[in-house]
């Protein structure tokens, strides 16, 4: 029987692990639940916490815990608030924890749960960009194994071969294109916020839906590429595949090409990372390639979607420079969600921020220590001078 945490609960995949849950193991005999935690959906998770009664339920949003409160009321079970609270309940001992808080704020439960010696699914990009290998290490040291769910790196690490390493040629991340797939640069300076919140195949959360039609979200799998298969950058590439039936593939160095395929549902690479080392018996979406018809596959247009471009010259430069990309783009996502910001000042700005990191009075780039300190001071810096560049805009504009 395994211990279970949820962190990200309320959220597109941690909706999913709990109906997979549900549909796959019984509780008491397969399962119990450790922890559920989320941002600041309080009823949801109150619906949650009572349906599956986990040993403590974490809401991180402080204003939303007058309703919580009144919601869990005469639940009986144990609930607590609070950014704190939910690194604390992250670090209580499971076997098995699924971490999908999205952006930085889920550097520090990552982390946590980390070192628990769990297996950890891990869904939260951001975390891995900006600790590299240390988060791998702290893992391994501790017992543990961090699991890959995302879509293209789930698909690598089914059909990576860890004893033919040497010969391996390269690893190929796919990506839809997103919305804006074959736009020009003056095209895309005109597109609004409502166009790039229309994936055409994943149903995803606001900020990775605009990371993908920025193309920043493959940037992100590729450095993470890089640190969980220990790949240099000269041995990924990306690939534009618009179906997305193709998820990722692992060119080896006698001539296979090995691709995990499967349709466009992330409850499947959940499911995987559930059951490893075993397969989960479920009522997964099949796959009818006769219905697709046909696959295609283009390289990616760089000039117009800098940010893949980027994302290799962040891992190139090293150091904490990953941290530097990742806190730019959460800052700009935002500002042109909010309005604040076009689409193309998306990367301008990450470029400007990475730019600035290289300079004497920043040297980000040439630091080697991945502690949480210097990289929770390094996205401090980063936001500060990108919104400070956002604000002096807005005033430029006013005048």
């Amino acid at each position: 029987m395994r211990r279970i945490s949820i962190l990200g609960s309320t959220g597109s995949i941690g909706i999913s692990t709990l109906n997979l849950i549900e549909e796959t193991l019984r509780p008491g005999e397969d399962y119990v639940l450790e922890a559920l935690c989320a941002g600041r959906n309080a009823t949801l998770l109150a619906e949650q916490a009572r349906k599956f009664r986990p040993a403590i339920t974490v809401l991180a949003d402080e204003s939303q815990w007058p309703l919580f409160k009144e919601l869990m009321q005469g639940s009986a079970l144990e609930i607590a608030c609070g950014a704190e609270a939910v690194t604390a309940a992250a670090g209580r001992k499971a076997d098995w924890v699924m971490a999908a808080i999205v952006g930085i704020a889920g550097l520090g439960p990552v982390w946590a749960a980390a070192g628990t010696g769990a297996v950890v699914a891990l869904a939260n990009k951001e975390s891995l960009v900006c600790c590299g290998r240390s988060l791998l290490a702290r893992a391994e040291a501790h017992g543990g194994r961090i699991l890959p769910v995302d879509s293209e790196h789930n698909a690598i690490f089914q059909v990576f071969e860890e004893s033919e390493r040497a010969r391996i040629n390269r690893l190929i991340l796919t990506a839809s294109g997103g919305p804006f797939r074959g736009y020009s640069r003056d095209q895309l300076r005109f597109v609004t916020r409502e166009q790039a919140l229309k994936h055409p195949n994943w149903a995803m959360g606001a900020k990775i839906t605009i990371d993908s039609a920025t193309l920043a979200n493959k940037g992100l799998e590729f450095i993470e590429a890089a640190y969980l298969f220990d790949m240099p950058p000269e041995k990924i590439d990306v690939l534009i595949h618009p179906q997305s039936v193709v998820h990722s593939l692992v060119e080896y160095a006698d001539g296979s090409t090995l691709a995990q395929m499967g349709p466009a549902d992330m409850r499947v690479p959940i499911s995987h990372a559930l059951g490893w080392p075993n397969r989960l018996k479920w009522q997964a979406p099949t796959l009818d390639l006769k219905t697709i018809g046909t696959l295609s596959f283009d390289a990616p247009d760089e000039a117009a979607f800098p940010m893949l471009r980027l994302a290799r010259e962040a891992l190139q430069a090293g150091g904490l420079m990953p941290v530097v990309y990742n806190a730019a783009n959460e800052v700009m996502v935002q500002a042109f969600l909010d309005g604040k910001a076009s689409f193309m000042a998306i990367a301008e700005s990450v470029e400007m921020a990475m730019m600035k990191a290289q300079s004497p009075t920043m040297a980000l780039s040439q630091a080697t220590s991945h502690d949480m300190h210097t990289i929770l001071e390094t996205d401090r810096l980063t936001r500060q001078v990108v919104s400070e560049t956002l604000g002096a805009a807005e005033t430029r504009k006013a005048i």
